[in-house]
């Protein structure tokens, strides 16, 4: 579903049938985190989702604040693979050994 800020998001919920207006962001909902609007347009939660589609990797939010002239409230995210059962230091790259390359280049002369 969209977003508040314009970005696909597997995480974001919105209820607007029938004159509702119900959103959250089920991510942190799960966590217990509170979610406002303005988490989205700096949240990286889509970028991963559109670099990395491992049905491994576990994402955990977490909410900051940022170091700044307005003390913005951020979202921070830490990946684990439940594969391999090691955190993930790149969540748009992934582990590296889920899934690897489907082919193999051989050059020869």
């Amino acid at each position: 579903m969209r977003t508040p800020a314009g970005k696909e998001c597997k995480y974001f919920y919105g209820d607007y049938y029938r004159g509702r207006n119900v959103e959250e962001c089920r991510l942190l909902k799960a966590y217990n985190l509170r979610w406002t609007p303005d988490l989205c347009r700096s949240c990286p939660v889509p970028g991963i989702q559109l670099a990395n589609a491992c049905e491994f990797l576990q994402l955990r939010p977490a909410v900051t604040r940022s170091v700044g002239a307005f003390f913005q409230r951020r979202v921070q995210i830490s990946a684990y693979c439940e594969k391999t059962h090691h955190d993930v230091a790149e969540p748009q790259i992934g582990c590296g050994d889920c899934h690897g390359l489907p082919f193999h280049f051989e050059v020869k002369e």
